[in-house]
């Protein structure tokens, strides 16, 4: 076994490596792991650090949440030193808006890569901005004590960091706009029972139950799985007779690799 390697600490991110499992972390726990634009610039930072033979990336958060979302200085008139408050931000143009958002995207997307499988342990309050990076890796272990919330609408907003798109496809068109418009907490045993949750584990248990099942996912040959979450992924995009045909021409592949006659 590879030593644990640090490959980036920095605004409250930490990226480490061990053989082919990287760790992402969220290591400000005095503040519950709150967002910040420095942060998502981390975030994204972290993403295009990833080693050529990592396989599988574990998002988690130290302290007892694992993010309680966006911190509240980014409403306030000073903001963050050395950024723009978001009411400055309001103040530009529509053009220069939209751009900041992208980049604020950019640490929320890289998570649905392909060639990576993303597994988020998550324990205690992951709200707004929190909730959202959970929903953009591929699979979600969680703590009894998860509390999720999409809380942007209740403060005059909408959720803009990515997760609309996957909590539709977990949990349905009307169970994502309640969820969304009402703002309130998803516990546990409803986040299993929607879909939102792979696994469900005492805390003290999350650890475990997020090395075995990464452990799992390193069983299946690489290019296998790269392929399958390539179908999976377009699957919802495609007819019946179109899968059909993405499923055929990826066993194709498969099959010419395996007997040595890939490209």
């Amino acid at each position: 076994m590879a030593s644990l390697d640090s490959v980036l600490d920095k605004d409250g991110v930490r990226l480490t490596v061990e053989d082919a499992v990287a760790t992402v972390t969220l290591t400000n726990a005095a503040k519950r792991n709150a967002q910040s634009p420095a942060l998502w610039r981390a975030l994204t930072e972290a993403g295009r650090s990833l080693p050529g033979d990592v396989r599988v990336v574990v998002l988690c958060g130290e302290g007892r949440s694992f993010s309680a979302g966006l911190d509240r200085q980014a409403f306030s008139p000073e903001g963050f030193d050395g950024e723009p408050s978001f009411l400055d931000l309001a103040r530009g143009s529509d053009e220069d808006l939209d751009a900041v958002i992208a980049e604020y995207q950019e640490a929320f997307t890289w998570w649905r890569r392909s060639d990576l499988v993303t597994i988020a342990a998550v324990q205690g309050h992951a709200i707004g901005a929190g909730f959202q990076l959970a929903l953009a890796c591929d699979l979600r272990v969680v703590a009894e004590d998860v509390q999720f919330a999409m809380r942007e609408t209740s403060l005059g907003l909408v959720p803009d960091l990515t997760g609309t798109h996957p909590l539709t496809s977990l949990v349905g068109y009307a169970r994502a706009l309640e969820i969304c418009a009402t703002g309130r907490f998803v516990h546990a045993a409803e986040a299993e029972r929607a879909g939102l949750a792979n696994l469900v584990v005492p805390a003290e248990e999350l650890d475990g139950a997020v090395r075995d099942l990464a452990g799992a996912l390193l069983a299946a040959p690489r290019d296998a799985v790269i392929e399958t979450k390539a179908l999976l992924q377009g699957a919802s995009a495609r007819g019946y007779e179109d899968q059909r045909v993405a499923e055929r021409a990826a066993q194709a592949r498969r099959l010419r690799d395996l007997a040595g006659l890939g490209d």
